[in-house]
């Protein structure tokens, strides 16, 4: 695992969070409400992509199937 990815999902968060906070200023809680579970989407897909990398290298590992 690279620390480049953690620096990723921080920065998305922190991006994500900004945003949010500034739409929440301007009232629009329903927009600030769809950036924040876009940004989650994202962040997921990217761990799930580690995830399926994390039990391919387990599977060779172990010589499984």
């Amino acid at each position: 695992m690279n620390v480049e990815i953690i620096f990723k999902i921080a920065a998305i968060g922190i991006l994500i969070t900004v945003l949010c906070q500034i739409l929440k200023k301007s009232d629009r809680d329903d927009i600030a409400t769809l950036v924040s579970l876009a940004g989650l989407i994202i962040v997921l897909t990217v761990v799930i992509g580690m995830v399926a990398d994390l039990f391919e290298s387990i599977k060779d590992i172990f010589n499984l199937y």
